[in-house]
């Protein structure tokens, strides 16, 4: 009596490759994005609290926190983060999701930015920045601020370099981020 061969067969071992292969083509690149997706709007929910604690600053004591001396990079414990913490947030975020640091422009300083009209701008004002997944400058070289359309800096998530866009807002509200979806549009 002949015994049965135990295991896989050749072609049944290339049809399981072949199966992983397309399920890992597929796979991988949604993964990618969402994980970018995750960092982007955990970036954005750290910038709404910056602005948060820099309005409720500006509501106490009627400036912006180290005003018109904050204009660039934050770094643990310098002036802006020792004025809003602990008393207006609790723990200050120094870098964005991507580790980048937070650019934050208070006072005067804002207008040394993406085309602010200084005349728009006086002490109580502040611009915070995350330079978005590749930590540049110009990750979207056309935004320019258009005073008559604050909102005209929004835009789609189409591709992964997308994430590479910066994330803007001008005391407390948002001038270069992605646009909201909703269902139907």
């Amino acid at each position: 009596m002949l015994k049965k061969a135990r295991g896989f067969t050749l072609i049944e071992l290339l049809i399981v490759v072949a199966v992983v292969g397309i399920l890992s083509a597929i796979v991988v690149p949604n993964a990618l994005v969402a994980i970018q997706k995750a960092k982007q709007k955990e970036t954005m929910k750290q910038i709404v609290h910056l602005a948060t604690a820099c309005a409720d600053y500006v509501t106490t004591v009627g400036y912006a926190p180290d005003s018109g001396n904050q204009s660039g990079p934050l770094s643990p414990g310098n002036n802006f983060i020792s004025a809003i913490s602990p008393m207006f947030l609790r723990v200050c975020p120094v870098s964005d999701q991507w580790g980048n640091p937070f650019r934050v422009y208070t006072g005067t300083a804002v207008s040394s930015v993406y085309n602010i009209p200084a005349d728009d701008i006086g002490d109580d004002d502040f611009l915070i920045v995350s330079l978005g997944r590749d930590g540049e400058d110009g990750g979207d070289e056309s935004f320019t601020y258009n005073a008559s359309n604050p909102v005209a800096g929004m835009y789609r998530i189409n591709s992964i370099a997308d994430f590479d866009n910066d994330l803007i807002n001008i005391n407390g509200s948002w001038i270069h981020a992605p646009r909201i979806m909703f269902r139907g549009s």
